[in-house]
């Protein structure tokens, strides 16, 4: 492993819009490249240009934590932060990786945004998250915290040639079980499924039914994306070596698509199965509202609500208006309860969605959302 530390411009990344699936608004990335080495890792591929070898090298932002005392200080920004969780980590490197434990980054963030007055959710293949469970308790106490788990199944043996660098999943599903047992809300994002490995009916009902027993908030679920390049060769070197019959199957479903996309066809069906098992076990499939309403805007409430049920339908094979409501929503500069009466003059918004968004407005959630929410 090779440590390159550099000094940040800066660390804290603003989205253009409230992410529902992750409920924040910000992110940061502490480290750059992750030596947890999953093999089907997208951080692999050229896009996100992480230098050196990706899952032996990694860049350390010696400076963050005074970069981003800087940034979350309100009397340096103009205008306000948009309410939301704060997540110390990004889509290039587990914010608990091994060097975490030397240079800490992750730890003395979270105590500035305990400082800062801001809720926190954090996402890790870790058990290292432990170290920190006094700072989440505080945060969860003064705000709130939730605690997530990636998992691409919950099979020990699976998850050592596709993982070879974090704790199995039987050791993350114990841990997920300590932050419940404080009282910390938790997820499982099981993502990405591997494609005729992990995303069989059989493991997946294995598990969510884990997860359920655990007591975990939410599942959040997804495929796989394998973009032509270093990530895809990475890939298929390890599947000639422990999988070489589904080489021709993973050359079908995945053609070339810009983004790295499996077929439609492939990711409705592992969709449809997802939802029929979660349905079983009555375990929400996306964040419960509970989790958010009191903590984002009255608009990006109904943004994300709006967005979780155009996910619920199409979940389903169902067409969804939701969407191209919650888009148009998003644009907008004013406050809806400021434009209660004009609401069917925004872009997307009919009767049914009108009627929708009047509710979440008046109680913070919708009674058609929660039913369809807990199947």
């Amino acid at each position: 492993m090779t440590i390159r530390e550099i000094k940040a411009k800066s660390i804290l990344r603003k989205h253009k819009k409230i992410d529902s699936w992750f409920l924040s608004a910000y992110g940061m990335n502490l480290y750059r490249g992750c030596t947890h080495n999953c093999i089907y890792c997208d951080g692999r591929s050229e896009g996100y240009y992480v230098d050196g070898e990706f899952g032996e090298d990694v860049v350390v932002k010696v400076n963050a934590i005074e970069i981003l005392n800087r940034e979350l200080n309100p009397k340096r920004k103009r205008i306000p932060f948009k309410r939301s969780y704060m997540m110390p980590g990004g889509g290039v490197g587990d914010s608990y990786q091994p060097i975490e434990e030397k240079y800490q980054l992750t730890r003395k963030a979270l105590k500035l945004l305990y400082g800062y007055n801001f809720p926190v959710h954090m996402l890790t293949k870790s058990t290292l998250i432990l170290r920190d469970i006094d700072i989440l308790k505080r945060i969860n106490e003064k705000n709130r915290t939730i605690v997530s788990f990636s998992f691409s199944s919950v099979d020990d043996d699976i998850s050592a040639i596709f993982e070879p660098g974090v704790p199995s999943p039987t050791e993350r599903l114990k841990t997920l079980a300590v932050f419940k047992h404080e009282g910390i809300a938790c997820g499982m994002f099981l993502l990405p499924v591997i494609p005729f490995i992990t995303d069989t009916p059989e493991l997946i009902e294995a598990a969510v039914r884990k997860a359920s027993e655990v007591g975990i908030d939410f599942i959040i679920f997804g495929g796989m994306t394998l973009k032509a390049g270093k990530q895809k060769d990475y890939f298929f070197d390890l599947l000639k070596n422990h999988y070489p019959e589904r080489i021709t199957e993973y050359q079908m479903i995945y053609a070339g698509d810009k983004w790295g996309q499996a077929s439609g066809e492939y990711y409705n069906s592992i969709n449809l199965t997802f939802n029929r098992i979660a349905k079983k076990y009555r375990m929400p499939t996306r964040m419960p509202p509970a989790l958010y309403k009191d903590i984002v805007s009255e608009n990006d409430l109904v943004v994300v609500i709006l967005e979780h049920m155009d996910y619920l339908l199409k979940l389903e094979g169902k067409k969804s208006p939701y969407g191209f409501a919650a888009y148009s929503i998003s644009q907008l500069k004013e406050p809806l309860s400021a434009m209660k009466e004009e609401l069917r003059k925004i872009k997307g918004v009919g009767r049914t969605t009108e009627v929708i968004i009047r509710e979440i407005l008046e109680t913070g959630s919708s009674g058609y959302y929660e039913k369809m929410l807990m199947g």
